[in-house]
């Protein structure tokens, strides 16, 4: 079974994450994730929507493959997580996350890499807990949480990292709106529609205008600031960051 299934909702495509019962983020999910968004934008749809489980969207990076696959799989996965967040950020049209539940990690950066987030309301956290376990973010990621937060608010999250729950996500402007668990979906399709209504090649120019300076930023950059992401995240020190925040979530090393 694919870890990403499409729903055709007219010119919205829905796609869900069902990578076992967190959505954790694998090189499996993010190869597959690029390509199914690569596919629709060739196929012509208007709007995407990306959504998870029940009560869980993404809970972010699967630290325990990370931890067993080592640095031939770091090598691997770092290329194939950011191919999937370009994919998100760089759809022509309007891509709109349905956080149906915590969005951590990884998780929040898929969220951040759409125009627009509706979170539910009853259930879920949102945040960015990564450097807890000695993962520094990649360029890409970076770039994309600071189009969507702004470099002022950037280093809170990131250095911080709390995850919150979705009434504070939205004081804090992670998220544009809230819905009851049973809405988020149907709502995000709504906003999805409604910004699909502008002319395509009108919007994909502008939202190209908004991201050229971040864009620009990871094309002048990546190449060696993802060397360096690399090697931090397969050196030993970190493999015992994760070790030890897995022990501390009551997850076994």
């Amino acid at each position: 079974m694919s870890p990403i299934a499409v729903e055709d909702d007219g010119r919205v495509a829905v796609l869900r994450m069902r990578c076992g019962p967190a959505n954790l983020l694998d090189e499996t999910v993010c190869r597959e994730l690029a390509a199914r968004v690569d596919g629709l934008s060739a196929g012509g749809h208007r709007a995407v929507v990306l959504t998870g489980r029940p009560e869980v969207f993404s809970a972010g990076f699967d630290l325990r493959r990370l931890r067993a696959g080592g640095a031939p799989y770091v090598r691997r996965f770092l290329p194939a997580l950011s191919d999937a967040l370009l994919a998100l950020f760089g759809f022509p049209g309007p891509v709109v996350a349905a956080v149906s539940g915590d969005a951590l990690s990884g998780g929040a950066v898929l969220a951040a890499a759409c125009d627009r987030r509706v979170m539910s309301a009853e259930c879920g956290r949102f945040g960015l807990t990564d450097l807890a376990a000695g993962l520094p973010f990649p360029l890409v990621a970076m770039e994309i949480l600071r189009c969507a937060y702004g470099s002022r608010r950037l280093p809170e999250l990131v250095l911080a990292g709390g995850p919150c729950a979705g009434p504070a996500a939205l004081a804090l402007g992670l998220v544009d709106g809230l819905a009851a668990d049973t809405e988020v979906l149907p709502r995000s399709v709504e906003i999805a529609t409604r910004l699909a209504a502008v002319p395509p090649r009108a919007f994909a120019h502008t939202k190209a205008q908004l991201h050229r300076p971040f864009d620009e930023r990871i094309g002048e950059h990546r190449a060696a600031d993802d060397a360096y992401v690399e090697m931090l995240w397969a050196a030993p020190e970190t493999h015992a960051a994760i070790d030890a925040h897995l022990r501390r979530a009551g997850e076994p090393g």
